[in-house]
């Protein structure tokens, strides 16, 4: 890539995309960066802390999956490292259909720390420096560099920002209060002065994580114990099978006793003694806000998760705290199983800034602020796989801005979970940490995780960050899936002939394909071979994604129009800077949150809230009245 600065690419110091954090979102943005050919420096604290899992030691559930899929069909890192640590594999929702099936992963915390670590350094284009980002060197409302606590300056075309917990971060163990980006680490201060200083948007946000327990002490006889799938299912479509050991995890609740002492205890735990003020994950609330807010109910689950195939820490998944010391020793003892539990670290909750994502394009860059990008929990989400999925992105789009292509890459909500997630954020804004579910998809049919590959990975070739294997491999499978179907369409059977076979259908004299008839429900592919076995060469993978894409071919070629009808919409390109007070008929409240949000295109603006069809028809036809014929946004 060449960088558009002056005769400044020889000097070590400066690089076309620097990335500040070396987390999720921060190891998937410099990797693919580097991968687009940029220039990358990641800056990092420690080398050492690169692939940290800070929370739960899993990858992957309802949504959240998905995302991975999609991650790694760009050819991100996630997905590959978690097949490599993952010690237990389970499809979630398996019972109901593919479309909101999930899969997950508990992980080997070192493994994948080590894996991520290895990639991290194989990668070319990418320079690890060691150091505390303290400040951004911003000059006319562009960023140009970033200076590190030591003095150091470093010049970039493009920096991405994804610094999780650590802006501003305040841990929270009962009435102690701990600054720290996680434990035993500092928070990033200055960083958080300077974006308050450009003027954003900024608020508080929480989350928080249980107490670690040692496993030894854990009394395991009549717990439930639950079993991963076998054969395990990888997340990435570059792995053939998993090679790591695979283990069970454990179910235990907590009791009546364990909710007395909760609530006698409320007064000091700080989300309810006024201590935090900041609002926390709804969908994974501490277990006093369990308590609290479920009072009727006896109990609530605990899974009891290994963190490693040669560690003996346990996660309680479940009863995140930030209660005392004291009185987390004293409920886990109402707990089956736990009675005896040592605690290896207790838990807490976390506060830190983060920016409204309304600042930002739909490239996750600042609007206030050219070249200058955030991703992850400094946007108001929560979760490892909502953060890689981010970074992925903005790095992708450093490394366009950095190369002077300033249209952009960005994913529309049709062809990805990974454009719901920035669409909602970049519209809507956030109340709480923003978590993926596949309930927030319009088009969630089409938005599968088994078809990530065929989705998105046709736009990561033409954008250029997808690597030589995955190409290979991914035009080897799509050649050998549409040679597999041509071959379906092409054997035909009455439905006489059909039931002579077994098969019940219609008797209404129509020919069916065999690719036809996996429609249906009850028909599987083993049905199929019996009919035809000359099929059964197709590979065993390439069977059940044929048998997934015929079952959902119909409900797709209803959804057809409604999905011309968005493309048509979210196309539309709003002109940047357009005055909308210019236009008669558009309330002074329509206007207002207009300005406050700045959609780029006519699709985004559809999705803030109170834009009512008939202010957005008033918009297109002022675009086209003012003789600017709708521009198409650069969408995927």
């Amino acid at each position: 890539m060449t960088s558009d600065r002056e005769n400044d690419s020889h000097d070590a110091s400066v690089y076309d995309v620097i990335v500040i954090g070396g987390g999720h979102a921060g190891a998937e943005a410099a990797a693919a960066a580097a991968r687009m050919g940029a220039r990358t420096a990641l800056i990092t604290h420690r080398f050492a802390t690169i692939g940290e899992m800070s929370c739960n030691p899993a990858i992957g559930g309802l949504g959240k999956g998905h995302l991975v899929r999609e991650i790694d069909a760009l050819d991100g890192l996630m997905g590959r490292m978690a097949d490599e640590a993952g010690i237990q594999f389970r499809l979630l929702n398996r019972s109901k259909g593919p479309a909101v099936q999930g899969p997950r992963a508990q992980i080997d915390r070192s493994l994948y720390r080590t894996a991520m670590q290895r990639a991290i350094a194989d990668m070319e284009n990418l320079e690890i420096i060691e150091a505390e980002a303290e400040d951004l060197c911003v000059a006319d409302n562009r960023v140009a560099g970033v200076v590190t606590k030591d003095g150091m300056t470093y010049r970039a075309g493009a920096v991405v920002i994804t610094t999780g917990t650590f802006l501003n971060g305040l841990i929270h163990l009962g009435p102690r209060k701990i600054p720290a980006g996680r434990v035993g680490e500092a928070p990033s201060i200055g960083l958080s002065r300077r974006l308050y200083g450009l003027g954003l948007n900024m608020g508080r946000l929480k989350t928080g994580t249980p107490p670690r327990l040692d496993g030894t002490t854990v009394k395991w006889d009549g717990l439930q114990a639950q079993a991963g799938d076998t054969p395990p299912q990888p997340f990435s479509f570059m792995t053939e099978a998993i090679k790591v050991p695979q283990v069970n995890c454990h179910i235990t609740h907590t009791t009546p006793d364990t909710h007395a002492l909760i609530r006698d205890n409320l007064h000091e735990a700080p989300i309810y003694s006024g201590q935090i003020e900041s609002t926390g994950p709804r969908y994974c609330p501490s277990i006093e806000d369990k308590v609290v807010r479920f009072e009727d109910r006896p109990s609530h689950q605990i899974f009891l998760e290994p963190e490693g195939l040669d560690d003996r820490t346990i996660y309680p998944n479940g009863i995140s705290t930030s209660l005392s010391e004291e009185v987390q020793e004293a409920f886990l003892k109402t707990i089956p199983g736990l009675e005896q539990a040592r605690i290896i670290r207790h838990g807490y909750a976390i506060e830190y800034d983060y920016v409204d994502p309304r600042e930002l394009t739909p490239t996750l860059e600042l609007k206030k602020v050219a070249a200058l990008f955030l991703a992850g929990q400094i946007n108001g989400t929560t979760g490892y796989e909502e953060a890689g999925a981010q970074g992925l992105i903005a790095g992708i789009n450093a490394a366009l801005h950095a190369s002077g292509n300033d249209a952009g890459f960005t994913v529309s909500r049709i062809d990805g979970y990974l454009g719901v997630m920035i669409d909602d954020l970049v519209t809507r804004g956030v109340t709480e940490p923003y978590r993926m579910f596949t309930s927030r998809a319009e088009y969630r049919l089409r938005l599968r995780a088994d078809n990530a590959d065929q989705r998105l990975t046709p736009l990561g070739l033409k954008l250029g960050c997808i690597g030589a294997g995955r190409a290979r491999r991914f035009e080897d499978k799509r050649f050998a899936i549409e040679a597999a179907t041509e071959m379906l369409e092409a054997r035909t059977i009455t439905p006489s002939e059909a039931r002579k076979s077994g098969i019940k259908i219609n008797l209404d004299g129509r020919r069916r394909s065999a690719f036809e008839l996996l429609s249906y429900p009850e028909i599987s592919f083993a049905s199929i071979l019996e009919l035809w076995p000359e099929l059964s060469g197709i590979d065993a993978g390439h069977q059940r994604q044929i048998e997934t894409d015929a079952r959902y071919s119909v409900y797709l070629e209803r959804q057809d129009a409604d999905i011309r009808a968005f493309r048509r919409d979210e196309n539309i390109a709003i002109p940047q800077g357009f005055d909308y007070r210019a236009i008669s008929g558009l309330s002074n409240e329509v206007c207002q949150k207009l300005e406050n949000h700045r959609p780029s295109t006519l699709g985004q603006a559809s999705r803030i809230d109170g834009i009512t069809p008939a202010a957005l028809m008033l918009i297109l036809l002022y675009i086209k009245k003012a003789g600017n014929r709708p521009d198409r946004a650069r969408s995927a």
